[in-house]
């Protein structure tokens, strides 16, 4: 199985979530709403979930086991990363074409 695509589709700089993302597998199967978190001291995932009528949160699609996850926790903290330099980046050239005129 192979990671394809990842997109990242919102990124918030307030509050604890970060983005949403979508991660495409073997250019056939994907996965929306997989959130990217901060904790105190770092980022990681959490993968799409539903609310139970007693109030528990349950992953409607997870990796099974410990390794898959981190396989995919890495790829898209990754992307989320490049991302949030090219974001960077592109305000500072658009800083610079204002202060330019």
């Amino acid at each position: 199985m192979e990671i394809t695509d990842i997109r990242i589709r919102k990124i918030n700089t307030e509050g604890k979530m970060k983005a949403v993302v979508s991660v495409t597998f073997d250019n056939a199967f994907v996965i929306h709403d997989i959130k990217v978190i901060e904790s105190q001291d770092k980022l990681f995932i959490a993968m799409p979930s539903r609310k139970t009528p007693d109030g528990e949160f349950k992953d409607i699609a997870h990796p099974i086991n410990s390794e898959t996850r981190e396989i995919i926790q890495k790829a898209i903290l990754e992307k989320f990363e490049a991302t949030m330099i090219q974001e960077q980046e592109d305000e500072v050239v658009q800083d610079n074409m204002g202060t330019e005129g």
